[in-house]
């Protein structure tokens, strides 16, 4: 298969599967939210939730990684121009860097809250490391009215 095929695959696949992992995730916020302000039981639709999650997070990143080497908008060479382009700039550095950090504050918030007892805590953990992580995936998202606009759709 052509690196070219092979990069539009990729990028249907990551455009499409970024709703089931912010669905996952959005989903597991909102129950860890009410779990830990509604004093509620840590139940095993809780873990599941988070443990899909972190793995749709992780399946996302890895996706993202085999495009952003194989990307016709990642440039190494010369990175005083690619810094001072923000198209390149935001692809080559601000979007990977943004998406690696969320993916690791999922995996060690749920990491975290396994080694809790109180059922409280654990929605707590997760509550607050998933919703950085969702801050910081939002903000590295080329949404269609930003300067490094990408369709929604592909």
């Amino acid at each position: 298969m052509s690196d070219n095929i092979a990069y539009s695959y990729l990028l249907y696949f990551h455009s499409y599967w970024r709703y089931l992992a912010l669905g996952l995730l959005i989903a597991a916020i909102v129950m860890a939210w009410r779990g830990w302000l509604g004093k509620m039981e840590y139940s095993a639709k809780d873990e599941k939730t988070a443990l899909f999650t972190m793995i749709a997070m992780h399946i996302q990143f890895l996706v993202g990684i085999a495009l952003y080497f194989m990307s016709p908008f990642v440039r190494f060479d010369g990175m005083k121009a690619t810094m001072s382009d923000a198209h390149l700039r935001f692809w080559t550095v601000e979007h990977l860097s943004l998406m690696l950090i969320a993916v690791i504050i999922i995996t060690l918030g749920r990491s975290a809250a396994k080694k809790l007892e109180v059922p409280t805590a654990k929605h707590k953990k997760i509550a607050i490391f998933f919703t950085i992580a969702l801050v910081l995936i939002l903000v590295s998202i080329p949404w269609p009215f930003t300067q490094v606009a990408r369709p929604l759709f592909r």
